[in-house]
């Protein structure tokens, strides 16, 4: 199936289309994103034949102060534990145009720029990625040692060099722990992987998105390919999109704030 950028992302303008030609030229992937409205949740999963036994369990947790400067200067600051793997750290820089990232960074294998786009929004992120060590989370969250250590001297140059002045990794408090349930399927008339991913947030409120990832040159043609697959299974793909790491920070933010 052949497509155009007009009918692929058919909420996007003209000029939202040619900034995304633009920022695809120099990124390195692309990932798709939906987010699917509480009142078809519980159809979707049944639809796409989703099975949460065979779903992978991860913790996530950000760092910022309690009133999002990081957030509010682009700055995203988070580590995972994840079933099965070891965990992880990234700082990530977003928005980022990748044309105008150093090109030392750039070298650095530790360093992608994606570009995530879900149905009438976009944004470019650069996110530098760390392995600490076992237990190392386990020891931030209970306050034994500092924040810092859950980032390498890599990440922690270029969180120094993009954080707002004043503003330290170990200044940061812990948002978090947030659950999450991740599965993966693979639709034989799709033809690629598709992921869920189901966020229980501390309120008991809940944010399912499914995505997809792909190469930059062939994004058109794989949102086209995806849309015409979750609307064949009923998918609500009009529906308000809420992206899982602002509920969280915000959800987080407002806790911290009430009780300090």
């Amino acid at each position: 199936m052949s497509t155009t950028p007009e009918t692929a992302f058919k909420n996007f303008s003209h000029e939202q289309i040619a900034e995304i030609l633009e920022l695809l030229k120099d990124s390195d992937s692309v990932e798709l994103k939906l987010t699917v409205p509480d009142s078809n949740r519980q159809a979707t999963i049944a639809s796409l034949g989703l099975d949460p036994l065979e779903a992978q369990i991860r913790q996530v947790f950000f760092f910022d102060t309690p009133d999002l400067i990081l957030d509010r200067h682009g700055v995203v600051a988070r580590a995972r534990r994840i079933q099965g793997r070891p965990d992880d750290s990234v700082v990530k820089l977003r928005p980022v145009v990748p044309s105008e990232l150093p090109e030392e960074l750039r070298r650095s294998g530790a360093f992608k720029v994606e570009l995530d786009a879900l149905p009438g929004g976009f944004v470019c992120s650069g996110s530098l990625r760390g392995n600490p060590g076992p237990d190392a989370i386990q020891s931030v969250v209970a306050g034994d040692v500092p924040v810092r250590k859950l980032f390498s001297k890599e990440q922690r140059d270029l969180f120094a060099e993009h954080a707002p002045e004043g503003v330290g990794l170990d200044d940061l408090s812990v948002l978090g722990p947030i659950f999450v349930l991740k599965g993966k399927i693979q639709p034989p008339e799709l033809g690629r992987k598709l992921t869920a991913e189901m966020w229980l947030y501390p309120d008991g409120s809940r944010l399912l998105e499914l995505s997809t990832k792909c190469q930059t040159n062939e994004a058109f043609q794989v949102a086209a390919e995806g849309r015409a697959y979750l609307v064949g299974k009923g998918v609500d793909l009009d529906g308000e999109q809420e992206t899982k790491t602002r509920k969280a920070l915000e959800y987080f933010s407002g806790t911290l704030q009430a009780t300090a």
